[in-house]
C-alpha cells in the first residue's frame, strides 16, 4: 500500500480501459466513493461490465490477494495495479484507503472470489467509510450463496446465510441446535477437508430426513451438486470420498409441524377455559397451536353450548 497515494494521483497517466473480444473500451470516469465490486466464483466470464468498468476506472484498487485479482485484471486488459487489503494488514491498509476517500479519489474492493463483505475483512472498511460519511456503491455480480441456493433445488422463499459454521464438533453442533427450528434454507460455507464431520453433524442434529445439498467447485469445470436426505449425504461422505474444491452446504427448513387434531384442540380449549376467561383461553390456545385465535374463540363458545356451561 505505500505507493497508494501514486496510484490515486496518476490514475489520469494511464489508459482506463478494459478489453471485450480483444476491443479495448473506454471506462468512464467515477465519482469519488467506495466501490465493492462482485467478481467471479469461479468462472473468469461471469464477471459483468459495470464491474470491468469499475476495476480499469478506480483511482485506488484493493483486493484480498493481488495475485488473484491479476489474474482477473489480465484477462480483461485492465492495467489498474490492485493494492493488498487483507485481515493481516487491515489496520494499516484500512485508514489509508479511508485517506483516498477524503482526497477525492474512487476506490474500488474485490474479494477473490465473490462479493466483498460477505465471510470477509472488507466488512471493517465498508463500515469505516460509511462512518466516515463516505459514498458506498455495491456493484453487484457472483455470489456463490445465491448459486449454491438455485442450484440446489431447495426452497429459495426464505433462506439465512449463515457463513462457516465453527471447527470444534461440540460448538459446530450447538451452532446447528441453534438454527434446527429457523423456518428457512440455511446457506454455509465448508472446507472439503470438513465436510464430512459437518454434514455428520447436522444428520445428527437436524435429523436424517431433512434433505440437504452439499455444492462443489460452483462455476468451475468440476462443478457438482450432490443432493440427498443428510442421511444419503452422511453415508456418502461416510464412504471417505476424496472431497475438494471449495463447497457451499444447504439444508432444506424443517418440516411445519402437522396442525393438532380437532379433538385435540377442544380438549386443550377445555381446559384452559375453566382458569382464564373465553377471551384468555383462546389467545392460549392460539399461542400453543399456531391457529387462528378468532376460530378458537368460535370453537370455544360451541363447545360451551354444547356442554351446557
Amino acid at each position: 500500500m505505500e505507493h497508494q497515494a501514486d496510484n490515486g494521483s496518476g490514475a489520469s497517466d494511464r489508459q482506463k480501459s478494459y478489453r471485450i473480444h480483444n476491443i479495448a473500451v473506454p471506462a468512464r470516469p467515477l465519482e469519488p466513493a467506495l466501490y465493492l465490486v462482485a467478481t467471479p466464483i469461479g468462472n473468469l466470464s461471469d464477471i459483468t461490465l459495470r464491474a470491468l468498468e469499475t476495476l480499469a476506472g478506480a483511482d485506488v484498487l484493493a483486493c484480498e490477494d493481488t495475485r488473484v485479482t491479476r489474474v482477473l485484471l489480465d484477462r480483461y486488459g485492465i492495467v489498474n495495479r490492485p493494492y493488498a487489503y487483507h485481515e493481516h494488514n487491515a489496520d494499516e491498509a484500512g485508514p489509508r484507503l479511508i485517506a483516498a476517500l477524503e482526497a477525492g479519489k474512487s476506490v474500488a474492493l474485490v474479494s477473490d472470489a465473490g462479493t466483498p463483505l460477505v465471510s470477509d475483512p472488507g466488512y471493517r472498511l465498508g463500515q469505516s467509510a460509511i462512518e466516515a460519511g463516505h459514498r458506498v456503491v455495491p456493484i453487484p455480480g457472483p455470489s456463490a450463496p445465491l448459486a449454491a441456493l438455485v442450484g440446489s433445488g431447495l426452497s429459495n422463499e426464505t433462506f439465512l446465510f449463515a457463513g462457516f459454521l465453527p471447527s470444534k464438533d461440540k460448538a459446530r453442533r450447538d451452532r446447528l441446535t441453534e438454527l434446527a427450528t429457523v423456518p428457512a434454507t440455511l446457506i454455509f460455507f465448508e472446507s472439503p477437508h470438513r465436510i464430512a464431520a459437518t454434514v455428520t453433524a447436522a444428520c445428527d442434529v437436524l435429523g436424517e430426513a431433512r434433505t440437504a445439498a452439499v455444492c462443489r467447485e460452483l462455476t468451475k469445470t468440476f462443478e457438482e451438486f450432490r443432493r440427498g436426505t443428510l442421511a444419503d449425504l452422511k453415508a456418502f461422505y461416510d464412504e471417505g470420498a476424496n472431497v475438494k474444491g471449495e463447497i457451499v452446504f444447504v439444508i432444506a427448513p424443517p418440516d411445519a409441524p402437522a396442525p393438532p387434531k380437532e379433538k385435540d384442540v377442544d380438549v386443550l380449549l377445555s381446559a384452559l377455559a375453566k382458569d382464564l376467561s373465553t377471551g384468555k383461553a383462546a389467545t392460549e390456545a392460539a399461542k400453543r397451536t399456531g391457529l387462528n385465535r378468532k376460530d378458537l374463540y368460535d370453537r370455544l363458545l360451541q363447545l360451551k353450548e354444547r356442554d351446557g356451561a
